[in-house]
């Protein structure tokens, strides 16, 4: 039997209040805030510079509207669950209400790929920009403590005091939360904007050609002398030309994780119905549209080839301003962008632990509120000191391409699963509802699985291992704590 959450079931919990209950705090702005703070961060502020050098060259802004485009399929189906079933637990949800629970435990596991070790890796990014900005006040701080023992280092401290100090504050409450994260936007929109306008005018167009730098191994397909699967599975695909343009693509779409973060705060809007569509769309289209013209400045003002092992990018970029005393601004945008993201991938994963927690699927540490805050403080904890142990300890530069991957993954499903709602039960009462479906949806899937294809293979064999264990999680605990499943064996033995 296929074991589902049914609608009118999950409408209930979404109307909970009082005690052991989250608090409904958040308005439509603060939502919109929420994707941006989540959205804008290492993806353009490193990934920008790496895509160019290695990919994509200035046809880099090609590979994010192919991401936005990606997104935005993904992000109208988001916009209609969520506003149908103001819940906490994102894409883990909605799996549960459409294709069951098993699809719903792989979904959420799938998320931890994208919450946690994200919040992990833009840590441990975060420090390095730390000790950077320390430098400009002549404050060399010890390499030893910005890295791990695997990096030559021994424990990577800056990193776990931000994780830390981040944990502490959302279990003090997502208002004030949000507060602190609405006050980080503002500052890095402010400096991401000043840097479009200042750096327009010392754009030079000779750095935008070739738009595409070319590919040696495409064009030997076009003429005929090499087939298209021996290029595919060779280096030469990814690197530079159309293929590049994919590639890059797949890989600035970590630059766009995030969005799908505002759905996890379904349960914590003041009007889900009408705020989380806001949330979700408009931070999308506020993010694409900065990132277009951000990294069509950064092309611009610097030869991409120049970008090549550059840790920082938009600096060698814009110091062909002659705006140098900007530079710490431009630091201090990057460190909020940074604090923003691991703010809200913290709250997004321990609202996606909360909802599975209260299915059973999880042990009832994960779902417990604190009495004052009505936050799931335990969780918070929990994932402070497994995101500290990671971003401390471990050498994370490499999982980029896991966390997309595992996004990705979750994007398809929640495309997927608005096709089989439709059909199942198409008079449910949508506030938000997907424009041309089936059409959005299927396209969404198309667009995430060719990212997903452009991605390296070693990503798809971690994805598998870590897949490969969360499947052992949910039959040796999960299947047996499930609530439902049990409800369904306790009325089949009376």
């Amino acid at each position: 039997m296929l074991f589902k959450k049914s609608i009118p079931q999950l409408l209930a919990e979404a109307n909970e209040s009082g005690e052991g209950t989250l608090k409904r705090s958040l308005t439509s702005f603060n939502l919109v805030a929420l994707g941006v703070g989540a959205i804008i961060g290492a993806g353009l502020f490193s990934l920008t510079g790496i895509a160019a050098a290695d990919n994509a060259g200035p046809a880099v802004i090609l590979s994010f509207i192919i991401a936005a485009v990606g997104c935005g399929f993904a992000g109208l189906c988001y916009a209609e669950f969520a506003s149908m079933i103001p819940v906490a637990g994102s894409a883990y949800t909605y799996s549960y209400a459409t294709m069951g629970e098993f699809m719903a435990w792989i979904i959420g596991w799938d998320l931890v790929l994208e919450y946690a070790l994200s919040a992990a890796t833009v840590a441990s990014s975060w420090s390095q920009y730390f000790s950077q900005f320390l430098l400009e006040f002549g404050i060399h701080f010890p390499q030893r403590l910005l890295h791990g023992p695997f990096e030559g280092g021994i424990v990577n401290i800056p990193a776990i005091v931000i994780v830390c100090l981040l944990s502490l504050l959302l279990m003090k409450g997502t208002k004030d939360s949000s507060a602190v994260n609405n006050v980080l936007v503002i500052v890095k929109v402010a400096v991401v904007l000043i840097f479009i306008v200042l750096g327009w005018s010392f754009i030079n167009p000779a750095n935008h050609h070739p738009f595409i730098p070319v590919n040696g191994g495409e064009e030997a397909v076009k003429a005929g002398t090499r087939g298209f699967f021996e290029f595919f599975s060779s280096d030469d695909f990814g690197h530079f030309g159309i293929s590049g343009v994919l590639r890059g693509a797949g890989v600035v779409f970590f630059a766009f994780i995030g969005f799908d973060a505002v759905s996890t705060a379904a349960q914590e809007a003041k009007n889900p119905q009408k705020g989380m569509p806001i949330g979700i769309i408009g931070s999308l289209i506020v993010c694409t549209l900065l990132y277009v013209l951000f990294s069509y400045v950064m092309t611009g003002l610097e030869n991409y080839t120049k970008f090549a092992g550059d840790a920082k990018p938009v600096a060698t970029a814009f110091a062909q301003t002659g705006y140098t005393f900007l530079n710490r601004f431009l630091m201090i945008a990057i460190l909020a962008g940074y604090t923003s993201v691991i703010l809200v991938m913290l709250l997004g994963q321990s609202r996606v632990f909360y909802s599975m927690s209260k299915d059973g699927l999880l042990p009832k540490i994960f779902s417990d509120l604190h009495p004052k805050n009505q936050t799931p403080w335990k969780t918070n904890l929990v994932f402070m000191i497994f995101v500290s142990i990671f971003t401390g300890f471990v050498p994370v530069s490499d999982l980029g391409h896991m966390v997309s991957i595992g996004t990705l993954f979750a994007f398809s499903l929640v495309c997927i699963g608005v096709l089989i709602l439709r059909k199942t039960n198409p008079e449910l009462e949508r506030p938000f509802r997907t424009p041309w479906v089936p059409l959005i949806p299927i396209l969404g899937v198309v667009v995430c699985v060719l990212m997903m294809a452009s991605l390296p293979i070693v990503s798809w064999e971690r994805l598998a291992i870590w897949m490969a264990l969360g499947v052992i999680i949910y039959y040796a605990y999960s299947k047996k704590h499930s609530k439902i499943r049990n409800e369904y064996n306790n009325s089949l033995s009376k």
